[in-house]
């Protein structure tokens, strides 16, 4: 049975090459990939913002719309999240489609690290990148050790990214230090925002890093505005550009913010 896609809403709209760059990667990986026509987001905003009236239908449509896969695959750890920690708000814990739903749906670096073992990967990445850990992946999927954390937790992203050839691992002072995005956080506070988002953009370019890798797209698009508009030599990048190869979009040679 095919593996089912699930694209986040963001980056459908704004970032399309992460979910081809996703696509690529599954199907290279001998993956036999599935994407459910009419996907829409998966609620995490509504949800966040204390309107559950309109998250139901949203999540009651999704689960429908993915309940017949084995497994779903998200390239973002807050949309995983919320299908698996945050469903059931909308759901009797009997229902055999949401259950499966929740245990199926798997972040893409987990998918690759839990699920296929992928042991090795033919891509060159030669660049100096440093990773940026989303509270989602951290706190809630557990993808890697958080420092208030004392159980020890495999950093699933930093080995799947240890398969690609060339890079130079920068690591910064805090490394599991929230970027400020939040989702609508970023709106109703953000002067408090932008301040955690330049703290955290500091910290990568003081590391040396050239490339602000993280695996959820919503930390970088909040990352991305501050640099684009400040001017600093610093691309970001989804892993799963990464896994599959592409290059950087624009010359990032590290200075100090």
């Amino acid at each position: 049975m095919p593996v089912a896609l699930f694209v986040p809403c963001y980056i459908d709209q704004f970032y399309p090459d992460v979910a081809i760059a996703t696509l690529e990667l599954l199907e290279r990986l001998g993956v036999d990939v599935a994407y459910p026509q009419g996907q829409t987001c998966c609620g995490q905003p509504m949800a966040n913002t204390g309107c559950n009236a309109e998250t139901a239908p949203v999540a009651r449509r999704t689960v429908d719309l993915f309940a017949e896969f084995d497994a779903i695959v998200c390239p973002s750890g807050s949309c995983t999240a919320m299908i698996r920690h945050h469903y059931g708000a909308y759901f009797d814990a009997n229902d055999s489609k949401f259950t499966h739903v929740r245990d199926r749906t798997f972040e893409l670096c987990e998918y690759l690290h839990d699920e296929l073992k992928i042991q090795q990967l033919d891509v060159r990445f030669p660049h100096r990148v440093s990773l940026h850990q989303s509270c989602h992946g951290l706190r809630e999927l557990r993808l890697g050790q958080s420092s208030e954390s004392m159980a020890p937790h495999e950093n699933k992203v930093r080995n799947v990214l240890n398969l690609v050839s060339g890079i130079q691992w920068m690591t910064p002072q805090r490394s599991d230090e929230c970027c400020g995005f939040g989702g609508t956080f970023a709106v109703n506070e953000a002067d408090v925002s932008v301040a955690m988002g330049r703290d955290r953009i500091s910290d990568h370019l003081a590391s040396g890093s050239e490339v602000l890798a993280a695996a959820d797209m919503s930390c970088l698009m909040h990352l991305q505005g501050l640099i684009r508009r400040e001017n600093i030599p610093l691309e970001v990048m989804h892993v799963a550009q990464i896994l599959v190869g592409r290059p950087l979009a624009r010359t990032a040679v590290p200075t100090s913010v």
